[in-house]
């Protein structure tokens, strides 16, 4: 019966949905304030509906109902419940109903919090979310029904892929569906403007808060999945340039640029087309990240379906949303009027650089990952494409991103002093080169391209640092000032100077695990010692032993380093008898510069094992960055400016009749 209520449920929110995307623009076109606010009940309608069906599927995977097909093909009774509950969203079915239980959360957040947004603004983006909406609810409900039944329930069921059932990916993708979803408000408040005519300081800041709260989301979940694939798969990595996980970071590329993009409309309205038509797109790469996940075109362990024909589907959506976007950008922005100018040594020709750096860098991520599935539709050729390509040709472009970072903040707006911008510029290349050379000398470090890494990270850093001495005052003003300055710098700024920390230390780590671990792969007996870098490792024992719902064979290996015990790791090998698959899991220390890394892999029959040692520098650096960058978007959230509606234009004086 709850599953039934489910089924309906979800029914009604496709109900409210259709309402929510026509009435209220009736109501805009008509004038009737009645029609415009029926968009926030139906919004809100359409949330609770959402929930109680995505409540329902999850009522049915905890109490293992195997009469949903959803439930027998991705549970089993003897998962443990957290597993049972990540379970809904880990397979195509219930991830769907995950996308829009998140599309219509936004859509109720607005509706609730939304009140400076003029009530004609609001309809016309809760309009947009809910068609946005409707055609997934369809998708739903006509090609990925989560509670079809089956009429002879199986005891058990098939159980869920072992790789997932793992804390670290049971919440990676709410926090990456949070960001892939959340960036379709950016989009509808774009669409928004283009019918309403309304793009000015106070539209980017009634849009940003809501971007912030996506780009966090899938900041989060990008780090998250990376943590994950690091320490699951055993191979000693965090990013393999998977189309799928491209498929994720390449909104996000466009997504800071938006941000960054959406501060010049609100402080100096100007790069109005170009900010709409980066809303557009970054929820267009959302859209075509859907689709590669759920097309059947890609093989993957991140991949949910394989059906062409639900492909199909998405892609007609795709092709009505972003074609639909974009013609009506084609048509209503050149209407559009760019109020503000700036000079080229200005803060705002700094941020327009650093936009089309990141478009530049997306667009690469882009022809890498959909070149080789578009060639191999064309003529079936099969190419891979890997890290030698993105090394070569983002790297650069992204580095000279986290250049421009730095040297934005020292730029003034409308118009810079270009002799305070190249000494301060020439300060920070300075004791960016010193600290270089250091770290070098200090360690040892001879990597002409890992060097270069760790220049640009130090000196985004050391900006960063520079420019928040100089906001509060230092060195000129007394402590007691500098006090009183830093508590009274608004939120948003923190965060600016959080983000760009954490940026550098994330880089930093990167630079140091690509450029300088130490890895080793031998088949060892207990007790031989194995050097790593500057660590001995030395396998102690492996035995047997049970889970909750697996079998596994565990190790010990001591790690000493100049004779002296550092640590123990204890890696495993499981196998889940449900489904017949085995996994890896790496016994891990962390470090504060780096972690030791241990796979154990199959026995070689005469006592030994194969077994992979790493020493990974900089890899606590890299998700420690990641954290400051997402708290960076959240403190952001917090600045009281962005729930107030910024100041409208002041109009000009009439002039008295002559």
């Amino acid at each position: 019966m709850i599953v039934e209520l489910g089924h309906f449920a979800l029914c009604l929110a496709l109900i409210a949905a259709l309402v929510q995307s026509t009435v209220p623009l009736w109501g805009t076109a008509t004038g009737s304030p009645a029609a415009m606010k029926t968009a926030d009940t139906a919004a809100q309608i359409q949330f609770l509906a959402t929930a109680a069906a995505f409540a329902a599927l999850t009522w049915a995977f905890v109490a293992s109902d195997f009469s949903v097909m959803t439930v027998a093909a991705n549970s089993h009774s003897s998962k443990p419940m957290i597993y049972k509950i990540s379970g809904v969203w880990a397979n195509h079915e219930g991830s769907m109903l995950l996308w829009v239980l998140m599309l219509s959360l936004f859509g109720v957040l607005i509706s609730i919090f939304g009140g400076v947004i003029p009530v004609v603004m609001r309809a016309t983006v809760l309009a947009i979310q809910a068609m946005i909406g409707v055609g997934f609810y369809l998708f739903i409900l006509l090609t990925s029904n989560p509670f079809e039944r089956i009429a002879n329930a199986p005891i058990n069921g098939q159980g869920m892929n072992p790789l997932l059932q793992d804390p670290g990916v049971a919440f990676h993708p709410p926090l990456l569906y949070l960001g892939y979803v959340g960036f379709s408000t950016a989009f509808s408040f774009a669409v928004a403007a283009l019918i309403t005519g309304r793009v000015d300081p106070a539209w980017a800041r009634w849009m940003r808060p809501w971007v912030l709260l996506a780009w966090s989301g899938l900041t989060a979940g990008i780090a998250l999945g990376s943590w994950w694939a690091y320490y699951e798969l055993g191979w000693g990595g965090f990013w393999f340039w998977d189309p799928v996980e491209n498929a994720s970071f390449m909104p996000w590329l466009i997504g800071t640029a938006l941000l960054h993009s959406a501060i010049v409309v609100e402080k100096r309205n100007a790069l109005l087309k170009w900010t709409i038509l980066l809303a557009i797109l970054t929820f267009s790469l959302s859209l075509i990240g859907t689709f590669l996940v759920r097309s059947g075109i890609l093989t993957s362990v991140h991949a949910f379906a394989t059906d062409p024909e639900r492909g199909a589907f998405i892609l007609l959506l795709l092709c009505i949303a972003i074609g639909g976007a974009l013609t009506l950008y084609a048509w209503r922005a050149p209407k559009l009027f760019d109020g503000g100018v700036f000079s080229t040594y200005s803060r705002e020709t700094g941020l327009l650089l650093n936009n089309l750096l990141l478009a530049a860098a997306c667009g690469v991520v882009f022809v890498g990952t959909l070149y080789p599935l578009f060639l191999e539709l064309w003529n079936g050729a099969k190419i891979s494409v890997g890290a030698p390509y993105f090394n070569k040709t983002f790297l650069p472009i992204f580095g000279l991103t986290m250049l421009f970072a730095g040297i934005g903040p020292f730029m003034a707006w409308k118009r810079a002093n270009r002799h305070d911008v190249i000494r301060r510029t020439t300060l920070t290349t300075g004791i960016s080169a010193a600290l270089t050379v250091g770290l070098a000398l200090l360690f040892g470090l001879a990597d002409a391209v890992g060097l270069l890494g760790a220049f640009i990270a130090c000196f985004l850093a050391t900006a960063t640092l520079l420019d928040y001495g100089r906001r509060i005052g230092l060195p000129q003003a007394s402590p007691t000032v500098a006090l009183r300055r830093a508590i009274g710098l608004p939120a948003s700024a923190y965060g600016l100077y959080i983000g760009h920390a954490g940026l550098a230390v994330a880089a930093a780590g990167v630079i140091a695990v690509s450029v300088w671990s130490s890895e080793v792969i031998q088949t060892t007996a207990p007790g031989t010692p194995v050097t790593v870098g500057p660590y001995e490792f030395t396998l102690r024992d492996v035995r047997s032993g049970n889970g909750p719902n697996y079998q596994t064979t565990f190790a010990k290996v001591d790690v000493s380093r100049d004779g002296a015990h550092v640590t123990t790791l204890e890696p495993e090998r499981r196998f889940y008898p449900v489904e017949r698959q085995p996994t890896t899991e790496a016994g891990i220390v962390t470090l504060w510069h780096g972690d030791l890394y241990a796979v154990l892999g199959d026995p070689n029959g005469a006592g030994g094992y194969v077994t992979r040692y790493y020493y990974n520098p900089g890899v606590p650096w890299m998700w420690t960055g990641a954290l400051m960058i997402t708290l960076a978007a959240l403190i952001s959230l917090a600045d009281r400016r962005l729930r107030i509606g910024a100041p409208a234009p002041r109009k000009p004086a009439a002039q008295p009749a002559e």
